[in-house]
């Protein structure tokens, strides 16, 4: 089977193509000029106007023109967020606000990680600079189970998020823990809207975005920046958890009895 042609108008612009056949048939009636046998080439004594390609429209990216406050639980989950919402247009800026880390060495070197990174970016952090573990440990009494407390904490970071976005005049906020494959994505969801309702009024916008496809992302910025990698969540009760293989579960106050009093 001929190869199908190449047709040109008289100005050299290609055409649209036809089949070898026609082009032939042009050919024998003076309607077309073989200008090569390889490739097939034919060129028409007129020349066409093609009406023009249609642009492409850019999507509209959905973060233009809008402020938006990161919450940060860590530099190596802040990497890959910063980068997402910056390409959809957000004018990030991150906070960072986790007093469920565990001890105080664990959350300074977390916050050294965070203040390397958004350096090394040009981040603008808005820092929360007290150390309030106390009130988790207060808020999660009777609640230290995984799932339970993390719901509390969750609030907690999230509620201070949405303050200082709504105080800050925000458009939306959102939080790196989105990334991680360990937190309830749907808790954060439906947490993140409830506060952004209740200190927004409307206003305020939870971004809800799943960042975990960026997970590998996450990996090779990391490293490329020499991040300091933690190996539990940040409570006292995950650093458990990790390192006792298991949930605590069935080892909290179950069997615990009054100071001073023996069990039988």
């Amino acid at each position: 089977m001929e190869a199908v042609p190449i047709v040109l108008d008289a100005n050299g612009q290609q055409l649209s193509p036809t089949t070898a056949e026609k082009a032939r048939k042009l050919i024998a009636q003076g309607k077309a000029a073989l200008v090569s046998e390889e490739p097939f080439t034919i060129q028409l004594p007129y020349s066409v106007e093609l009406p023009p390609r249609p642009r492409e429209v850019e999507r509209e990216k959905v973060g233009q023109g809008k402020r938006l406050l990161l919450h940060i639980c860590c530099g190596p989950c802040s990497t890959y967020p910063i980068e997402r919402l910056r390409g959809e247009g957000f004018q990030v800026t991150g906070f960072w606000y986790n007093p469920n880390i565990h001890p105080w060495q664990e959350h300074q070197r977390r916050r050294e990680s965070v203040q390397k990174y958004a350096e090394a970016v040009g981040l603008p952090v808005i820092w929360h600079e007290k150390y309030e573990m106390p009130l988790y440990l207060r808020a999660v009494v009777g609640h230290e189970r995984f799932g339970e407390r993390c719901r509390i904490c969750y609030r907690m970071r999230l509620e201070k998020t949405a303050q200082v976005a709504a105080e800050g005049g925000f458009d939306a906020f959102t939080t790196t823990l989105l990334i991680s494959p360990h937190q309830n994505q749907a808790l954060i969801r439906q947490v993140g809207e409830e506060v952004a309702e209740e200190w927004g009024g409307g206003a305020l916008e939870f971004y809800f975005e799943n960042f975990r496809r960026g997970w590998s992302e996450r990996g090779r910025l990391t490293h490329e920046h020499d991040l300091y990698r933690q190996q539990y969540c940040g409570c006292i009760y995950s650093e458990w958890e990790r390192y006792n293989e298991g949930h605590i579960d069935g080892l909290l106050l179950v069997d615990s009895l009054p100071i001073g009093q023996v069990k039988p």
